[in-house]
């Protein structure tokens, strides 16, 4: 059963959260703000904040941007996910992984089917790792945000959580590409 080891120190990672939308500012975007909060109050670093048009080279532009970014470990998108003409962030940040956490996705359906029943399927939510870095694409709806922050992401990075966790295997994403991003910890 999993636990958080207190004998372990927290370590805070730096997570840049990204919003699509072609109708949201900062000040109404529910899902960034409630996936900002969350960051925070977990005591990780809100790297950056930024929202995107629906368009897929202005996507891949923002988290091609945060991949390269030393000081960003992992990117959390919110809205696209779904099948309407301008849902495209899926198309957008798929073709950069490296690659896929298919578990991402299956746990997050199975956390939203017990909170919305058969509606779940109308979400493309994934994950992967690009360059070094985790990046989570979620629904637009500030009620995705938080099942998947409080579901999955608030455990998987935390350094404490056991058996394990995304953070204590952040040095060896990148063997391939001989470069260390996160210090040791």
């Amino acid at each position: 059963m999993s636990k958080i080891d207190e004998s372990r120190p927290f370590i805070p990672l730096n997570i840049a959260v990204l919003t699509v939308s072609d109708t949201r500012l900062l000040e109404d975007d529910r899902s960034g703000n409630t996936l900002a909060g969350r960051v925070e109050q977990a005591g990780h670093n809100l790297a950056d904040r930024k929202i995107a048009t629906d368009d897929v080279p202005v996507i891949q532009a923002v988290v091609k941007d945060w991949i390269e970014r030393s000081d960003v470990d992992v990117i959390i998108t919110t809205g696209g996910t779904g099948f309407t003409g301008r849902d495209v962030t899926p198309e957008a940040i798929e073709p950069l992984f490296e690659k896929r956490m298919d578990g991402f996705s299956e746990v997050f359906h199975r956390i939203s089917y017990d909170k919305i029943g058969t509606s779940t399927i109308q979400s493309r939510a994934t994950g992967g790792v690009a360059g070094a870095t985790y990046i989570f694409v979620l629904p637009g709806s500030p009620g995705a945000c938080k099942d998947a922050w409080d579901g999955i992401l608030k455990w998987q990075l935390d350094y404490r959580h056991m058996p394990c966790n995304f953070v204590e295997i952040m040095p060896r994403l990148d063997e391939h590409l001989k470069r260390g991003k996160l210090r040791e910890a």
